[in-house]
C-alpha cells in the first residue's frame, strides 16, 4: 500500500513538473528515459541546452529538502544515463547541457514548486 501511495506521489509530481516546464518555454523530448544505469524523469530543451530533469516529490519535509535525497550514486546514475541518451540520439542539436532538479512539494491539493537549475 504505501508502495503504491510513493509511486503515485512521484507521478503526480511529474505531471505537475511537466505542466511547469511547457509554461516556462522548455520542449520536452522524453520522459522517464530508462537505462540499465537509472532513469531520468524528463529531458527538455530551450534555448539550444538540453536539460536532464530530476523531479523529486514530497508532501512534508520530514526527510529534508527532496534535492537532498539525491546522493552520490544517483548523480552518477543519472549522468551515466544522459550520456547514453546523448549517444542515442545524435540528430538532436544542441550548445549545451544542464542536470535541474525541480521539488515538487504537494499538500492537501496545492502545490510549490521549486527549481534548481544546474543542481547536479
Amino acid at each position: 500500500m504505501k508502495d503504491n501511495y510513493k509511486k503515485e506521489i512521484g507521478k503526480k509530481g511529474e505531471l505537475i513538473a511537466e505542466k511547469f516546464l511547457i509554461e516556462n518555454s522548455y520542449t520536452i523530448i522524453c520522459k522517464n528515459f530508462y537505462t540499465k544505469k537509472g532513469e531520468i524523469d524528463i529531458i527538455v530543451q530551450k534555448d539550444n541546452e538540453i536539460i536532464f530533469v530530476e523531479v523529486k516529490t514530497r508532501t512534508n519535509l520530514k526527510f529534508g529538502n527532496p534535492a537532498m535525497s539525491i546522493n552520490y550514486t544517483k548523480k552518477k546514475h543519472i549522468k551515466l544515463s544522459a550520456k547514453i541518451f546523448l549517444y542515442l540520439n545524435q540528430d538532436i542539436k544542441y550548445n549545451s547541457i544542464r542536470f535541474d532538479v525541480i521539488e515538487v512539494f504537494i499538500k492537501d491539493n496545492k502545490y510549490i514548486i521549486n527549481h534548481i537549475k544546474n543542481a547536479i
